[in-house]
Parts: structure tokens; C-alpha cells; sequence
């Protein structure tokens, strides 16, 4: 009997859960990291606010990886999965460290939205505050590397799928009728006590019903199609004519 699997350890939670950090990631991309208030002499506008895609490219892509890995993991094999557990480790560490970078140097962020907006990146008097949001993606990173060592534990206990069975080897049933055809005993007649002569005689009389019934009154006339038919079965075509 074998033990119930653990609810930690079913693949449906792991799964789930690598999918959803990385959307998590993903999705604070889409908001704004970075408020700037440019010096009021440079610009008309002198707020700007800057979004995670643009602060920080490489969490965009780092989350793409990690919701495809997580994916890819419901249909990997034993061998696979590992491979899935390093992809998503790999992803979660790349989130955690492009969101820290922006949390550690925010001017740096958004000298690409500065440079935009007056031409230079990094004017006096610029001020760069931060949002929630560049922490939410660190922790979002941070879950995904845990849930590529999660995936690596739980997943040996998961059982491989077979979605087909082994198909029976072709030509076995053709092999035991033939070997009764021509008189040998095979393991079921065998087994059921018949003798290799009555296993002959019956292929005989077989034979005699199967013949066609129009050979008897004799032969009728065959046209080019049923000569070469005739010959390919190892006949003599002429012996109808």
C-alpha cells in the first residue's frame, strides 16, 4: 500500500505556486517603481513616474521564464524537472537582483526616463523616491527560487504518466493461425488435448470449404485483370483457358 502523498508535495500546489510568483513578478512591472521630480527650471513637466518594465528590464524577462518553467514542469519527466528546478532558481535569483539593484541605486533606474525627458540623465536636483512595489518584486523573486528547490524535492515522489499501453506484438495472432493452418499444434490446442492429426484434418476440410464453389463446374472465362491476380497467388493462368 503505497503512503498518501503530502498536500506540500502535490504537483498541482507546486505547479500553481511557481506560476503565480512569477506572475506576482511580472505584474509589478506593469506599475509604477519610480516617482521623479525633475528640477521646474529644465522641464514644464517636471514629474515623471517611472514603470518596472522601464526600471528594470530584466525582472520583465526573469518572470516570463519563471511562469514558462512552471508550466513546463506539469508535463516534464524525472529528468526534466530537475532542469525546470534550475531554470526557476535561476529566474527567482535574476528577479531578486534587478529589483534590489533599482532599490539600491533609484537615480540609476530612472536615468533612462530622465535622459527622455531632459536630455540628461543625471541633473541636479532630481528626486528619485521609490514605491512598495520594487520590494513586492524582490520577494516575488525570492519565493520563485524557493519554489525551484520546492519543485526539485516534492516532484520524487510524483509517478510518470502512461498515457498509452504497450500494444501487442503484430503477426502473433497470424503465427498461431498459421501453425494451425499447416497442421502444427499450437499452445492452445495443445492444451485442449488435440493431436496433430486432427489439427491437420481440420485445415484440410477448412480448405475444401473455403475453395470457391465455381471450380468444381468448372472453369469460366477470366479476362487480363484476373490473369495477373491468378499469377500473383503463384497460379497457372492458362489452365483456365
Amino acid at each position: 500500500m503505497s503512503t498518501p502523498m503530502k498536500r506540500w508535495q502535490r504537483k498541482g500546489t507546486v505547479i500553481m505556486a511557481a506560476v503565480l510568483f512569477g506572475i506576482a513578478a511580472f505584474a509589478t512591472t506593469t506599475r509604477t517603481w519610480l516617482n521623479v521630480q525633475l528640477p521646474r527650471t529644465a522641464v514644464q513637466t517636471p514629474d515623471l513616474a517611472v514603470s518596472g518594465s522601464d526600471a528594470a528590464t530584466a525582472v520583465t524577462a526573469f518572470a516570463v521564464v519563471a511562469i514558462t518553467a512552471g508550466l513546463a514542469a506539469s508535463i516534464a519527466g524525472p529528468v526534466a524537472r530537475w532542469i525546470v528546478s534550475v531554470i526557476l532558481l535561476i529566474s527567482g535569483v535574476g528577479v531578486a537582483a534587478a529589483s534590489y539593484t533599482v532599490i539600491s541605486d533609484p537615480v540609476q533606474g530612472a536615468a533612462g526616463a530622465i535622459g527622455q525627458a531632459i536630455g540628461v540623465s543625471g541633473a541636479t536636483g532630481t528626486v528619485v523616491t521609490l514605491t512598495a512595489l520594487p520590494w513586492a518584486a524582490l520577494v516575488s523573486g525570492v519565493l520563485i527560487a524557493l519554489t525551484g528547490v520546492w519543485l526539485a524535492v516534492a516532484s520524487r515522489g510524483w509517478k510518470s504518466s502512461r498515457r498509452y499501453a504497450p500494444a501487442p506484438a503484430a503477426g502473433t495472432t497470424t503465427t498461431a493461425a498459421s501453425a494451425e493452418a499447416a497442421g502444427t499444434p499450437s499452445a492452445g490446442s495443445a492444451a485442449n488435448g488435440t493431436s496433430p492429426e486432427a489439427a491437420s484434418e481440420a485445415a484440410a476440410s477448412a480448405e475444401a470449404a473455403a475453395s470457391p464453389a465455381d471450380e468444381d463446374n468448372g472453369p469460366e472465362p477470366i479476362d487480363e485483370i484476373d490473369s495477373w491476380d491468378r499469377l500473383t497467388r503463384g497460379d497457372d493462368p492458362t489452365n483456365y483457358r
